[in-house]
């Protein structure tokens, strides 16, 4: 309940009440809290899906009984965390995934910084050799053996983007038995073999699906996909995993930070 002061003149009394932002609880939760616990679960659930149109501070004020104060301070917060985009005439909407340059993130740790829960696919996991430019872009002999992985990502049930990873396998053999439907191949790293991550050195441009990716992604064939290649090192500055991300680009903005 909101705050209320009373001032008395001329035999008289006046009522001002505070806003109810920040006192509004429910079990311990912050109104504003609620609601974008609401929101995110609602993104989660697959029910508001990026493009979509997301209540609009009226309506969540009338939802969830609160100030237009309020439902607009709940939505700028997720606007801040990227969950949301607000567009000057036409509303609110579900973002696009943002991919960060600044940082290196496993796909685990994007998903679960927005609030949603990773999903893989395993297509490929097996030891191969025979390719000499992954082995190159490895420091590798050519006819090195390496393994891949290659995972189709899911946003709720949605694909999200197709990615192959090679790593050495003279070092990384056991990597193919790993769940890495629900694992992260970052942390497996760091938990089974002992090998932290520090940074990469990534190469982004735009290509055409063809007939297997178009049909894993979900596009026409020739659709425009963003495709991001990435060598990734660990803190000993060796070159660790290849990986190469075909990303639908309609789902997809980079935000890059660059400094002078």
């Amino acid at each position: 309940m909101a705050a209320a002061h009373s001032c008395r003149t001329a035999g008289s009394a006046f009522i001002f009440r505070g806003p109810e932002m920040s006192t509004n609880h429910h079990n311990g939760t912050p109104a504003y809290q609620r609601i974008q616990n609401a929101i995110r679960n609602r993104i989660e659930a697959s029910h508001l899906k990026p493009g979509d149109t997301v209540p609009s501070e009226r309506e969540l004020a009338k939802i969830h009984k609160v100030s237009l104060m309020t439902a607009r301070h709940a939505l700028v917060g997720l606007e801040r965390e990227g969950l949301v985009e607000r567009r000057r005439g036409a509303g609110t909407f579900v973002a696009a995934p943002k991919i960060h340059f600044n940082k290196l993130m496993s796909y685990t740790e994007h998903m679960s910084s927005r609030g949603l829960t990773p999903r893989s696919r395993v297509l490929v996991a097996k030891i191969i050799d025979s390719e000499p430019e992954v082995a190159a872009r490895l420091g590798l002999p050519p006819t090195s053996a390496l393994v891949k992985i290659e995972r189709l990502r899911l946003t709720a049930e949605e694909p999200f983007a197709l990615e192959t990873c090679h790593l050495p396998a003279a070092e990384f053999s056991d990597v193919v038995n790993a769940p890495l439907g629900r694992a992260s191949l970052f942390a497996t790293l760091e938990h089974e073999h002992d090998v932290e991550l520090a940074y990469a050195d990534e190469e982004v441009d735009a290509t055409a699906a063809d007939g297997r990716v178009a049909q894993l992604l979900q596009v026409g064939e020739g659709y425009p996909v963003l495709r991001i290649r990435q060598v990734i090192y660990s803190t000993k500055g060796k070159a660790t995993i290849y990986v190469v991300g075909l990303y639908r680009s309609e789902h997809h903005r980079l935000l890059i930070r660059r400094f002078r």
